[in-house]
């Protein structure tokens, strides 16, 4: 018998024997990891881990556990949006082969434990959106593989530490949503050459904004909002041509747009509201053709929009100038950006009429245009083309130059409108009947206008509606008892108009009633004394009227903060 291959075989089976008496070893240094972490939960509601991380099952086999097939480690560990409660014990940093950790979405507290600092061979890291205090531990900075850091949405406090800066490999940073104070260091690019998604808003962080950003060249997200960043915005970020989202909103930016920020080709979504810019906005921004969202409301800018904006942005869903010193009209061109969803235009000097072009946006929802120096025909035609648009739920035109009557045309808008407003401009003419055909209405304000007649008994088909403003007109008539069939209307403010007879007692019935304001009127009669259901009244005026008799007992009932019943 040849002898020669027994030893070497012997060795094969020493060295399998060995092997998974290692493995055995590593798994079970794994288990007794994830057992601690489960003991250090203090609530968990659905007990899904309670009935599954058992030593009675292979660790591998557990809810949110993955292991690697090669060396039977766990290699990610998932247990996310699961309403766990508890902290981090440090027995976590003992699963040396883990590569993702995500805990994101759940209630732990306290602090990271430095042991964390063991896991070199961690890529993801996510503990968004949970309760961990105290500073951004400055370990994270030893994990030499570090791809992505979502810590945002918790309660960290201090400065950035500038050592996460110096992790070469990492591709995302996301600290949204914390209470982080302090400067960016002023060298934060010289390390991050493979950075592409960087995420600070919502914080406290301040200085400038370091021009060293632009040697993050892969930068595709720099989101920077809602913080209190000084200064200019720096023509180096123009470099960053991977750019597809920037968000510089709600800072304290002053100057100038800088033009060099239309080089950014590839950007998508630009958002410079609420800082302090002046000037006009660079040609070069609408020269973007790849912009989806564009908001530079909230500012100081003037000038006029390009004639040919819908051509020059064919792929706009969201646009947003509202709250500058822009002027001039409102070019038929923007019926060419035919995704527009989003048309926020107030609190400008805009001048001539709403584009009735704007009624072939199949994909208009939102239509801001109040507060502006806006003009219309007669026949608020306008009003006509934007029945066309079957998704427009927010329909703002309020406090403009729109001398006109309403037309039986507004019955026409869809079921997904859901607020419509008209208020000071110099509507007149009846109320259509046709109104009751906004079934989806929620909130209806045509108060400060010239309107004329009764009010329509149609109104009792919009049952959805929270909010009727029609104070300050000249409506006249009894208020109708069909207004008392809108059960979930919470504010009726019909004062200021000539309504005559009685409050309609069926009012007492309504009782989502929180505001109600009748004053200025001609009522007459006694006040129902049923009003006093109304518990959740807060504003209650009659005042103004010629109403008689005696307040009813039954209203020293009600909480109201306000009541006013002087006769």
């Amino acid at each position: 018998m040849d002898t020669s291959y027994i030893l070497p075989f012997a060795q094969l089976s020493l060295f399998i024997l060995l092997h998974n008496h290692t493995s055995l070893a590593n798994i079970i240094t794994d288990e007794a990891s994830l057992l601690a972490f489960k003991s250090h939960i203090s609530s968990h509601p659905n007990n899904i881990l309670a009935s599954n991380w058992s030593s009675s099952g292979p660790v591998c086999s557990w809810i949110g556990v993955t292991c690697s097939s090669r060396h039977n480690r766990v290699t990610a560990l998932d247990i996310s949006s699961m309403q766990l409660h508890g902290t981090i014990p440090p027995h976590l940093g003992n699963l040396s082969f883990l590569v993702s950790l995500n805990i994101s979405n759940n209630a732990f507290h306290g602090d990271l434990p430095q042991e964390l600092a063991r896991l070199q061979r961690l890529k993801v890291i996510d503990v968004a959106s949970n309760n961990f205090t105290g500073e951004i531990p400055s370990f994270l900075s030893l994990l030499p593989k570090l791809h992505i850091m979502y810590l945002w949405s918790n309660q960290f406090s201090g400065s950035i530490p500038s050592s996460i800066f110096n992790i070469t490999t990492m591709e995302t940073i996301a600290l949204t949503e914390n209470n982080l104070t302090g400067k960016l260091p002023k060298t934060i690019c010289d390390h991050l050459p493979n950075l592409k998604r960087l995420y600070l808003s919502k914080n406290s962080v301040d200085g400038v904004i370091p021009p060293n950003l632009e040697k993050c060249r892969k930068l595709q997200i720099l989101s920077l909002s809602f913080n209190e960043f000084i200064g200019i915005v720096s023509r180096e970020l123009a470099n960053l041509t991977d750019l597809t989202e920037l968000y510089l909103g709600a800072l304290y930016l002053e100057g100038e747009i800088p033009m060099e920020l239309g080089n950014l080709n590839k950007l998508q979504v630009l958002r410079l509201n609420g800082n302090e810019f002046t000037g006009s906005v660079p040609e070069s921004i609408f020269n973007m053709s790849a912009l989806q969202m564009i908001d530079f409301g909230l500012n100081k800018l003037s000038g006029t929009l390009p004639s040919d904006l819908g051509r020059r942005m064919p792929n706009l869903e969201v646009f947003i100038c509202g709250g500058n010193n822009l002027s001039g009209f409102i070019s038929d061109s923007i019926s060419n950006s035919s995704r527009l969803g989003m048309f926020e235009l107030s609190f400008n000097s805009f001048t001539g009429p709403i584009p009735k072009s704007l009624g072939n946006l199949e994909y208009l929802e939102i239509l801001n245009s109040e507060m502006n120096n806006l003009i219309s025909d007669s026949s608020l035609s306008f009003l006509t083309s934007l029945t066309n648009c079957r998704k427009l739920g927010v329909l703002q035109f309020n406090e403009n130059e729109l001398d006109g009557a309403l037309s039986a045309s507004v019955g026409n808008f869809s079921n997904s409108m859901q607020n419509f407003q008209g208020n000071g401009c110099k509507l007149k003419g009846v109320i259509p009947r046709e109104i009751g055909n906004l079934t989806g209405v929620i909130h209806m304000s045509l108060y400060s206008n010239k309107l004329t007649g009764h009010i329509p008994n149609t109104v009792q088909d919009m049952l959805n509606l929270q909010e009727l403003y029609l104070q300050s007109n000249e409506i006249k008539g009894t208020i109708p008892n069909v207004i008392c069939s809108l059960k979930n209307l919470g504010a009726l403010d019909l004062s200021g108009n000539h309504f005559s007879s009685l409050v309609p007692s069926c009012l007492g019935n309504v009782t989502s009633l929180r505001y109600l304001n009748l004053a200025y009127n001609r009522l007459n009669s006694r006040l129902p004394a049923n009003l006093g259901s109304l518990q959740d009244l807060i504003e209650f005026n009659v005042s103004s009227n010629s109403l008689s008799g005696h307040i009813p007992l039954e209203l020293g009932n009600l909480k109201a903060v306000t009541v006013d019943t002087q006769f």
